[in-house]
């Protein structure tokens, strides 16, 4: 397992520079952005995908609204 102290340093000169550049945040809302919220806009995650209809039909077997009637 790698150690924290043998990663690489955080690139904040890149991310502010494309943050304050690119993107035209302000500083203000740079430091206000979740760390979540900060790798969505710079693209490093990829926003959770919808649901297919067989997807939700399980979801709604395994967890149904209220107990049903045998």
């Amino acid at each position: 397992m790698e150690r924290l102290a043998d990663a690489p340093p955080f690139p904040w000169d890149a991310v502010m520079r494309v943050s304050l550049l690119h993107l035209r945040l302000s500083p203000e809302q740079l430091w206000r952005m979740t760390p979540r919220e900060l790798a969505m806009v710079l693209g490093t995650r990829r926003p959770a995908g919808t649901l297919d209809r067989m997807a939700l039909d399980d979801l709604m077997r395994s967890f149904p609204d209220r107990e049903q009637l045998a």
